[in-house]
């Protein structure tokens, strides 16, 4: 049985951050997170870019287009969704979700989802750096760790199609070696007794007539 998991090492990773302005208060501690977080497992502040939008309902259209434009190893969505009295909430929160969630499927870069949904502005404030962690923190991590591991699939896929390629040639070889003229009969082939062919007894000579 084999096991494979994703290092937390960002180093030479290019990751695109997409954060919404609306609650900007709150996203911010979560793009700061995000940053640190970053920063600390190796990637360079250069290769790090944040795409501010209006709201999170736009989140996914910007991550589409940074993981299409093929310059990021991942994307990572930040926002912060507050309960109120009608379900605006259930509708926006819904779309963010599944909308990153296709960003990844589609593409086959990383999409995170990074989005606080919260009943109150307590919460809201909890997750975004208070007491329960920073949500920013955590999306950058598990976006780290994603990228990895997928570095880890397509290394074995490569091993497996050289690996492949290197068995067919050896075959060709082999046959090649086989099907040519004059070629020496196999070691485990038996060869034709003498005589073959003549009557049992005799001997092989001409009878007289």
């Amino acid at each position: 049985m084999n096991e494979y998991k994703g290092s937390l090492d960002a180093s030479g990773k290019r990751i695109a951050i997409v954060a919404a302005r609306f609650n900007e208060t709150y996203v911010k501690n979560l793009v700061d997170g995000a940053v640190d977080c970053l920063g600390r497992l190796g990637a360079d502040e250069e290769d790090v870019d944040i795409f501010w939008v209006p709201g999170s309902f736009e989140i996914p259209f910007a991550a589409r287009a940074a993981a299409g434009s093929g310059d990021y190893d991942a994307v990572i969505g930040l926002g912060v969704i507050i309960r109120g009295a009608t379900v605006h909430f259930d509708l926006i929160a819904r779309e963010a979700a599944s909308g990153i969630a296709a960003v990844g499927r589609d593409t086959g870069i990383p999409a995170v989802f990074g989005v606080v949904t919260a009943e109150t502005l307590e919460q809201a404030a909890e997750r975004c750096g208070s007491k329960m962690g920073n949500r920013g923190w955590e999306a950058a991590q598990s976006a780290v760790e994603m990228v990895n591991l997928g570095q880890a699939f397509r290394g074995r896929e490569e091993a497996e199609a050289l690996i492949g390629e290197e068995t067919g040639a050896a075959t060709g070889a082999e046959t090649g070696a086989e099907s040519r003229p004059g070629a020496a009969p196999d070691a485990n082939e038996s060869a034709a007794p003498r005589g073959a062919g003549k009557k049992a007894g005799d001997g092989g000579r001409t009878p007289r007539v």
